[in-house]
């Protein structure tokens, strides 16, 4: 890590840190509200097939 450690930071405030770092490195999936319902429809339709429509 090339951050620059501080004396004014508590041990707790340096592990936050570098965990939001470490998640804002993680790729994430697209944010969109049809896709995420035809992913909702096709998991429910897979694991209980009753309420398939």
């Amino acid at each position: 890590m090339s951050d620059p450690p501080s004396d004014a930071e508590t041990p707790m405030q340096r592990a936050l840190r570098l965990k939001k770092a470490a998640l804002d490195a993680r790729p994430r999936p697209p944010r969109g509200g049809d896709t995420q319902r035809e992913q909702a429809r096709l998991s429910v339709g897979k694991s209980k097939p009753w309420l398939k429509r």
